[in-house]
């Protein structure tokens, strides 16, 4: 037995079914937003019954957060990974995986960053989980912990929001490559390093965000 996105239990047997359910959605949220698809042209489009997708997610939404549930557990996946990576490498994969998900689930993205219709708890905790993991993944790979303090948590915060206002306003325009893009978040985090050791001499710039590195 296991739970679906809300905490409602759900069998073990169906899971394969679920799962394919899921990976149709991605396809079809991934350019789409959540209002322009009604449960008629999900089940359509997926070439199933309506009956099938309210038997497994109970409604439109809990389909949808189920979607974005999903996929973001892959970046924060990936993000997590490669720490036999030198720091530099580490960051530079953590970037370019979170630019190449939003470019490729933009509909998603959007709802995420923007925290979903109104105040949306849900959608908000989706979006908290994955600017803590992103947090985690940078104060591991630049200090070798991520119990860090609290002002070296907030620059670090505050950088995470800047990439994403930045990558909202890239995947709308798309007039940077994500090499450039990428090359740029790093960058500025980098100043954003060096800002935490001058106000906490505790968190020393790592080696390759130095000026003189």
């Amino acid at each position: 037995m296991t739970s679906d996105v809300l905490g409602r239990a759900v069998p073990s047997a169906p899971l394969a079914r679920r799962a394919e359910l899921i990976t149709i959605g991605r396809k079809l949220f991934a350019d789409t937003s959540y209002d322009a698809l009604s449960m008629d042209d999900i089940a359509r489009q997926a070439h199933v019954a309506k009956g099938l997708i309210y038997y497994y997610f109970q409604s439109k939404r809990g389909y949808y957060l189920a979607i974005i549930n999903d996929s973001v557990a892959d970046l924060v996946t990936f993000a997590a990974s490669g720490l036999e990576l030198p720091q530099l490498d580490r960051v530079q994969r953590t970037m370019d995986s979170y630019l190449r998900w939003a470019e490729h689930n933009q509909a998603a993205y959007r709802t995420i960053v923007s925290g979903g219709v109104g105040f949306d708890t849900e959608v908000h905790a989706i979006r908290d989980g994955v600017r803590a993991a992103i947090v985690a993944t940078i104060a591991d790979g630049a200090y070798g912990r991520t119990d860090i303090s609290r002002l070296a948590r907030m620059a670090l915060f505050g950088w995470v929001c800047s990439v994403e206002g930045a990558t909202l306003e890239w995947i709308s325009t798309s007039d940077l490559s994500r090499e450039t893009m990428r090359e740029l978040l790093v960058k500025t985090l980098g100043g954003t390093l060096r800002a935490i050791e001058e106000l906490d001499p505790a968190y020393p710039t790592p080696k390759p965000a130095r000026r003189d590195g």
